[in-house]
């Protein structure tokens, strides 16, 4: 499961509740401890890590533990952000008395459906291609299931709507060099072709940023789907729900070619008398675990045992971390 000598970019996905976070957190510090220098990443909106860690973390790394950083992404500051970039690209595109408009419809952008998650995919693309300050590991944190599965997707997405628009950024400019030798200006035509300078200069502009995001996102994609790059851990607890949810979240990344190559079994009752309430809960646990053992036969995974207590902290977290490195 810890394999210090294993993939740069680790994913730790599941059902919220079940300690994927904790687990995510535990993780990072044995690859610390084991000598790589890890960045733990929480792209989770409900952000924990400075609770677990007992220290303030935010958007800009903050070294946590010897050889470990942390930072949480706030979701609205990576909106703000991205929107930022797209008003300065797009102000560069048009005449001033358009920038009401341009205002108007990045803030019809920041209400839709999907911002958050291309905000948040974009600012990620950047961590798995160049984390900086030159570390060997980075662990991301994801949020909920369903959130970190459309994460996932958003690459393949944007890619197609990129292409969509570049292919209607090129009939516009055939278009208009139609126009252009219709009005005689053939020459001045053959000579922009032949030196690759087709559309005017707002058009080449426009092309470049679409063409540059779509190469951002299609290296996001190459990095998740390269098993020597980036690895996905998924953590659940035996019971029913977290069960189902798993098996539908480990089909969904199958169906994109991304394969669960580890996972947590979390909270597993301990052997030994645990008296009457706790001996049924486990007669109970019994099944589940041999439904998981069937389900996910095939996949590395580990048990983590029920803790007597809260897992905070260094020594809680590499406590945690001992159970991880078993598999």
């Amino acid at each position: 499961m810890i394999d210090p000598a294993g993939p740069r970019i680790r994913f730790v996905g599941g059902k919220g509740g079940v300690g994927k976070t904790t687990t995510a957190a535990a993780l990072a510090l044995r690859l610390a401890r084991e000598g790589r220098s890890t960045l733990l990443v929480s792209t989770d909106p409900a952000h924990s890590l400075g609770d677990l860690f007992d220290t303030r973390i935010g958007d800009r790394a903050v070294e946590v533990a010897p050889g470990l950083h942390a930072m949480e992404l706030d979701p609205e500051a990576e909106v703000e952000r991205y929107l930022d970039q797209v008003r300065e690209n797009m102000q560069g595109f048009v005449s001033p008395d358009m920038y009401p408009e341009i205002e108007r419809q990045l803030k019809l952008t920041r209400r839709s459906p999907g911002a958050v998650e291309a905000a948040t995919l974009d600012r990620i693309s950047h961590l798995m291609a160049d984390p900086g300050e030159g570390y060997d590991v980075v662990v991301f944190d994801t949020a909920p299931t369903g959130h970190t599965l459309r994460l996932l997707s958003l690459p393949e997405l944007m890619a197609a709507w990129t292409d969509g628009l570049l292919r209607h950024r090129e009939r516009s400019d055939s278009f208009g060099d139609a126009l252009q030798r219709l009005a005689g200006d053939e020459l001045s035509y053959i000579d922009q072709v032949e030196e690759g300078k087709g559309g005017d200069p707002r058009s080449r502009k426009i092309r470049e940023v679409l063409l540059e995001r779509r190469r951002r996102f299609m290296r996001a994609r190459r990095l998740l789907l390269d098993p020597q790059t980036t690895a996905f851990i998924w953590v659940l607890i035996p019971e029913r729900l977290p069960i189902l949810e798993t098996a539908r979240a480990v089909e969904t990344l199958r169906e994109f070619d991304l394969q669960v190559t580890g996972m947590v079994v979390n909270r597993v009752l301990p052997e030994g008398e645990l008296g009457s309430f706790l001996e049924a809960r486990r007669e109970r646990e019994a099944p589940y675990l041999e439904e998981i053992e069937e389900r996910f036969r095939g996949i590395p995974t580990v048990r983590v045992p029920l803790l007597e207590g809260d897992i905070t902290g260094i020594e809680g977290l590499e406590r945690m971390g001992e159970y991880l490195g078993a598999g």
